[in-house]
């Protein structure tokens, strides 16, 4: 299976001290306004899902989600959530550690294509 989200070992590392602090933890990709279009970590269930966002896959054991409009613009780019020097304007979990987490992404070979991992919905 071709992974829709994966994570650098940096990143890997914020998230594991974070789950430390505040225990489960849980993604989803910002769609832009005030914070722009990044990655968002929150304590699992304070932020509330929508029936149109749809679940990519876990990072470090955090489910990371997205609303399935801006998922309809990124389906063909494997997302790699990564780890930048500098304090973000959001309300992400990572804010007060002078790190903020960010989203690369590239597109996917037809190989890859051809075997990614099924999306989840809310029930």
């Amino acid at each position: 299976m071709t992974k829709r989200v994966t994570i650098t070992q940096e990143a890997a590392e914020l998230v594991r001290q974070l789950q430390a602090r505040f225990g489960e933890l849980m993604f989803h990709q910002s769609g832009g306004c005030c914070d722009g279009s990044q990655p968002m970590c929150f304590e699992k269930g304070e932020f509330k899902l929508g029936a149109s966002d749809v679940c990519l896959g876990s990072i470090e054991g955090c489910e990371f989600w997205m609303n399935q409009d801006q998922f309809e613009l990124w389906r063909y780019t494997q997302l790699c959530i990564d780890i930048t020097a500098g304090r973000g304007s959001s309300f992400s979990l990572e804010i007060p550690t002078g790190f903020r987490f960010i989203t690369k992404s590239r597109i996917y070979t037809e190989e890859e294509l051809a075997q990614l991992a099924p999306l989840t919905y809310l029930d």
